[in-house]
């Protein structure tokens, strides 16, 4: 972006005294004045966050993949589109503010049908790190689709000893943030 003004310089400090005295008082212009608030983005950093959100996203479907057989006794699991990628960008965002990042995550997963909640698994991204907080994530059974009640009614629940069922999860999820180490004491965030 090219923009110009009267100031024969565009410096930080130049800037800074012409916000501090007001920049409406002085002859700068808005893409002057953005040219400085708004930082460029790193693409790395786009890059190193989009490989790290795939990384989450594959960890979560293994982790479905590896629950549909032991914990959830179905043949299949489905997901909506996108759903493990909108859960990601949320894990990644709730972790952003932490002192180890992603690093210093546990997280919980669960699935709720009805009114039970069934532990599935327990994902840590880097194990060598000591977790600093815990996410307990909650997918919902999509009870409104056809083929929930059809498996209901025909292989008597999705828990049943017989491995035939598909489970189909809602779009709907609930996310809990939980710090480990705070001086305030327990903070529990709710997404």
């Amino acid at each position: 972006m090219v923009a110009t003004s009267n100031l024969s310089s565009k410096s930080t400090a130049c800037i800074s005294e012409l916000l501090y005295q007001g920049f409406h008082h002085a002859n700068i212009s808005d893409f002057d004045y953005w040219d400085y608030v708004v930082p460029e983005p790193n693409l790395t950093e786009v890059v190193f966050e989009e490989r790290t959100c795939q990384s989450l996203v594959k960890m979560l479907e293994n982790c479905l993949s590896k629950s549909k057989q032991t914990k959830l006794h179905c043949s299949k699991v489905l997901i909506p589109e996108k759903l493990t990628k909108k859960i990601a960008q949320d894990v990644l965002r709730l972790s952003s503010t932490e002192p180890c990042g992603l690093r210093g995550c546990i997280i919980h997963v669960n699935l709720e049908t009805g009114n039970v909640c069934k532990k599935l698994d327990k994902i840590i991204y880097d194990p060598s790190v000591v977790p600093t907080f815990e996410l307990t994530l909650v997918f919902k059974q999509d009870c409104c689709s056809w083929s929930s009640f059809r498996d209901f009614f025909f292989t008597r629940a999705c828990f049943t000893s017989g491995s035939k069922c598909t489970l189909i999860l809602s779009p709907g999820f609930r996310l809990i943030k939980k710090k480990l180490y705070s001086l305030i004491g327990t903070v529990i965030e709710e997404c």
